[in-house]
């Protein structure tokens, strides 16, 4: 399946020529408006990989349509505008737009802007699947610490002997051992098979 894309641009003849260059280069365009907030609906609907918003749309415009669209991380966002100035190129970025391509654009220039806003994508969901890892790992680690602990002050174990009996009765379980340290925290797990 090829790239699904969400075109929001108020000019028909533009929506249409981009619409044309797009199913030529082998992206599928899911949904089309002409208005800033059916853009938002219809991404949220038909989760597209790429958004095309140009920046003046009536309903919402497209900085306001990226910004909803960035913060749910529904789409990577292409801003499409007539208009070049630097401080308009900042608010898009701002407002989460991946890349930025002014009109009158050419074909040869579409391609690759939308490659990198896809790309960038990518790589910013990837950041966030790692830090959620992360974050989970470093949760895990506090359980896993603080249930050592206590079987330490309470049941006389030596620290390596306390993560070897959570380990065990993780497996023995079938259970993650953020879930085994739990249960030792709760007294629902403790030595000497004294599980309730």
């Amino acid at each position: 399946m090829g790239v699904r894309v969400v075109i929001a641009e108020d000019e028909a003849i533009i929506r249409l020529d981009l619409k044309e260059i797009l199913e030529e280069e082998g992206y599928e365009v899911v949904g089309e408006t002409g208005r800033g907030d059916e853009a938002v609906e219809l991404v949220r609907r038909l989760r597209p990989d790429l958004a095309i918003l140009d920046v003046k749309m009536p309903g919402k415009d497209g900085l306001e349509a990226a910004r909803d669209i960035s913060s749910e991380r529904l789409a990577a966002v292409l801003i499409l505008t007539a208009f070049s100035q630097r401080n308009l190129i900042e608010d898009a970025r701002d407002a989460g737009a991946l890349a930025y391509l002014v009109k009158p654009f050419q074909k040869a220039e579409l391609v690759p802007a939308l490659e990198v806003a896809l790309a960038r994508h990518a790589e910013i969901r990837a950041l966030e699947d790692e830090n959620r890892s992360l974050a989970e790992q470093l949760e895990t680690r506090r359980y896993l610490d603080r249930a050592k602990g206590k079987l330490m002050d309470e049941h006389g174990m030596k620290e390596a002997e306390a993560f070897s009996f959570i380990r065990s009765s993780a497996m023995r379980q079938r259970v993650n051992l953020r879930t085994a340290a739990e249960q030792v925290l709760d007294g629902s797990l403790v030595p000497d098979g004294g599980e309730d």
